[in-house]
């Protein structure tokens, strides 16, 4: 059905189209999107201001991770564009469909400190739609389109002098939702990959971001194979409480479950990229595994693929589950369930101090996952110290774990993308964990966490270092004085945007953190961890290792 639109200017218009379809803009006011942002805020659709531009698409971009919601982001031109580029490419590499709007050149001329921005995004692979006075509504339409059905983030550009200009009658047919294509499996490579199902001794599925909706048939697929589960980081917590989940796959494993999993014959790998961390790099499975990939691109993402199937993760786990024989649970049978069982936790304890006198990460984590709430949703920033919180924190479900900047191997969007996962889920507790370098790169954005959360932790792993730089540039003789951090005071940062803020030197000052999460049902509160950053994280050795190999280092040279 056509929809007169009535919408009187440009941006009025653009906001008219945009609230059928979101509710949440996440943004920056600047000269290029002032009247965007007012009428906006004349709409239906709730606004959340962020002190840095690259938060606007960071937290877009963690809303719909949490809620499978589109979002908007909005900024200005020039300098406010160009920030969000590492935001936009991230989003980018894991498919998240969100609406950038921004502001642009004027359609008159270009000024000095104008510059190509539709090439900009081009060259992170993000198309921009410009509007019009004429076409308008029917732009910002097509831009949630290709978003939504190209799995993609778009940036929608309005010209300098087009914000407040009259936009010309438009009558669109609106549809009540955009959904992405449907791609249905092929049968006969389902009755292919259930063969080799059949048939493993020794199957596993592994479960990515991209299967979420497809857990409760690949429980059950797992369940009649008795077959050893794991997922990628980011989609830990899909197969939570099933005695033979073995937890995250790849450099955050535990040595038992890396075991396990490297005994694997046949994997069924359903909507997971398979890059290099989650397959630890090539080394995680036997060169003999045969391994099936479900996604929705139509080539293999890892050279250890044996057979791509294209699909719908659901569709594919549900074609695989009716065409799967009732199966004799004979699979692993030299493990009993308890010997595969716990596998994902079962981590060195660490000590109460390490040898320099702070924390050890370790055991700091596992007092932090008797502590915090069960009902949490995790943040992290990038950096060294994300192998901490993902082996030693458990999660209560999927889309209970935000690592935006990950895929992109940036630091510095934790405190960015924060603001939108809290929106997203507002009534649970909001756990953001980054490091101190990442943490100093997105300071301004801590005040949009404390703002946007109803409830929040904010652990600050503060080692006075770029760790990762530490463990795998200074261990092989290159100065180390870049790598050093002088140690910040985070808790007084806290203090400074309306938090509490404690800095914890020991084990025992946790107690700080139980009595304020019996005190307070609101509010925020972060913790300044002093730990050590002698301590290397397990998945830190194979990047070491990778590094070393390239530059023909050896072990022995280094001793």
């Amino acid at each position: 059905m056509l929809t007169a639109l009535v919408a009187a200017t440009v941006s009025a218009r653009i906001a008219e189209v945009l609230a059928h379809y979101a509710t949440e803009v996440f943004g920056l006011m600047g000269n290029g999107n002032a009247h965007l942002v007012d009428a906006v805020a004349r709409s239906e659709m709730a606004y959340t201001a962020v002190r840095h531009e690259a938060a606007t698409v960071a937290s877009a971009d963690a809303y719909f991770r949490v809620s499978r919601k589109l979002a908007v982001a909005t900024t200005t031109y020039g300098a406010g564009y160009t920030n969000t580029m590492t935001a936009l490419a991230d989003a980018r590499m894991n498919q998240s469909p969100l609406v950038l709007v921004v502001g642009d050149a004027p359609t008159t001329c270009h000024r000095p400190w104008d510059v190509d921005q539709t090439q900009m995004a081009a060259a992170v692979g993000v198309p921009t739609f410009t509007v019009d006075q004429s076409h308008a509504g029917a732009t910002t339409l097509a831009a949630l389109r290709h978003a939504v059905e190209q799995r993609t983030p778009v940036v929608l550009a309005i010209p300098y002098d087009l914000p407040a200009a009259t936009a010309e009658a438009e009558s669109l047919e609106l549809p009540e939702r955009i959904e992405p294509p449907t791609i249905t499996p092929d049968a006969h490579a389902i009755t292919k990959a259930a063969t080799a199902l059949r048939e493993a001794k020794r199957p596993v599925i592994l479960a990515g971001r991209g299967a979420r909706h497809a857990i409760p048939e690949l429980t059950r697929i797992a369940d009649r194979l008795r077959a050893v589960t794991t997922t990628s980081a980011p989609a830990r917590g899909s197969f939570g409480g099933r005695t033979l989940d073995v937890g995250v796959c790849g450099g955050f494993a535990s040595e038992r479950a890396q075991g396990l999993l490297a005994q694997a014959d046949v994997v069924l790998a359903v909507g997971a990229s398979l890059n290099q961390f989650t397959m630890g790099f090539g080394n995680l499975f036997p060169a003999g595994t045969r391994i099936i990939q479900v996604n929705e691109t139509a080539t293999a993402n890892h050279p250890q693929v044996s057979e791509a199937i294209q699909a719908d993760s659901k569709l594919a786990a549900a074609a695989l589950e009716a065409t799967l024989d009732t199966v004799t649970p004979h699979r692993w049978q030299e493990f009993s369930d308890d010997e595969i069982a716990g596998a994902h936790f079962d981590r060195e304890p660490g000590e109460a101090l390490a040898a320099d006198g702070r924390l050890d990460p370790r055991s700091l984590m596992a007092q932090l996952e008797r502590a915090l709430p069960e009902n949490r949703l995790v943040v992290t920033d990038g950096g060294h110290f994300i192998g901490w919180p993902n082996t030693y924190l458990s999660l209560p479900s999927p889309d209970s774990i935000v690592m935006v900047g990950t895929a992109y191997q940036s630091i510095g969007l934790g405190f960015a993308s924060a603001p939108g996962a809290a929106v997203a889920q507002p009534d649970r507790t909001l756990v953001v964990i980054t490091g101190d370098g990442g943490g100093l790169m997105a300071l301004a954005d801590l005040d949009s966490t404390v703002r946007a959360a109803q409830r929040a932790i904010v652990v600050v792993m503060n080692d006075s270092a770029y760790n990762a730089e530490v463990t795998q540039y200074g261990t092989i003789g290159l100065n180390q004085d870049a790598m050093l951090i002088d140690e910040v005071n985070f808790a007084a940062f806290a203090e400074g945007v309306g938090a509490e803020g404690r800095i914890i030197r020991t084990l025992n000052d946790l107690a700080e953190l139980g009595a304020w999460l019996a005190e307070h049902e609101t509010g925020t509160l972060l913790l300044d961890c002093r730990i050590s950053k002698s301590v290397v994280a397990p998945y830190q050795h194979e990047i070491m290792a990778k590094l070393r190999a390239s530059l023909g280092i050896s072990e022995a040279a280094l001793e």
